[in-house]
């Protein structure tokens, strides 16, 4: 798609990126505006009009799958100013920590930890022994859902490495949108890539991933909630396996936690 010399949304299209010269209120109209305009385009593309348009508070929250490994190595070699963080949960595989380690050290990045206000022993204590076999609702809410607020507060936009092939839910999202839980903006650079696209990337800028893929595990959250997939099983059924459980909640369609005022006030005020 050649987005060309033209006007999107109110943002001029310079240098193959959506800008502007200054901030204005974000409207559902010009992010529908937007998303119809960045969808098919390159993720820098779609991470660039990101930094610009809010500027010192854009964030990616990664989870460590080859799909985040991807946007880190984006980000990183065109040089985005975008701050990448991971919600630590206490509960990772030993090689999610270690590619971490590696990630950081490959692209001379910081990629912050936002943890629960308690550790895996008081979380225990005060809720009982494995919680996340009892109700893994309830843990997922402590060790992500809440860190995860702490962790957008005051920030604009959120990056995400979702695809919409991964699950019913991920396949209603748009490339730029509303995120309805916490009132911001959320960007979607991979989300009409296909898993072999992404192992494409993978391939051709040697991007360190997981090693747990090669092992049966292509999709990689905490280590008591996460099995290998077999042969011919959806990717992923290794996560929550035996339940009807597919997302920890991190990307829900519906409100249940309060919209950050301001933005959600922006974006109420401009709604025609």
């Amino acid at each position: 798609m050649d987005l060309g010399p033209a006007v999107v949304g109110g943002w001029s299209v310079e240098g193959g990126f959506l800008t502007s010269g200054a901030r204005a209120p974000v409207t559902p109209a010009e992010l529908a505006a937007v998303s119809a305009a960045l969808a098919g385009r390159p993720p820098a593309d779609v991470l660039a009009w990101a930094a610009r348009r809010f500027p010192g508070r854009v964030v990616f929250a990664t989870g460590f799958g080859a799909e985040g490994c991807v946007l880190i190595d984006v980000i990183a070699r065109h040089l985005l100013p975008i701050d990448l963080v991971t919600v630590d949960t206490g509960l990772l595989f030993d090689e999610t920590y270690a590619l971490w380690r590696r990630l950081e050290e490959r692209y001379g990045v910081v990629i912050q930890a936002v943890r629960p206000e308690q550790t895996v022993h008081q979380q225990a204590q005060a809720h009982g022994d494995r919680l996340w076999e009892r109700d893994p609702d309830r843990c997922c809410a402590l060790r992500k859902l809440s860190p995860l607020k702490a962790l957008l507060a005051g920030r604009e936009a959120w990056v995400t490495a979702i695809r919409r092939e991964q699950t019913q839910l991920r396949a209603q999202a748009s490339v730029i949108e509303v995120e309805p839980l916490h009132g911001l903006v959320k960007v979607n650079p991979l989300l009409g890539w296909t898993s072999a696209e992404v192992a494409a990337h993978v391939r051709a800028h040697d991007v360190p991933v997981n090693p747990l893929h090669e092992r049966g595990y292509p999709s990689i959250g905490c280590a008591p909630c996460t099995s290998p997939v077999a042969p011919g099983e959806d990717p992923r059924a290794g996560r929550w396996r035996g339940r009807e459980k597919t997302e920890c909640g991190l990307h829900a369609r519906r409100p249940s936690l309060p919209a950050q005022p301001g933005l959600a006030a922006d974006m109420e005020a401009g709604a025609p």
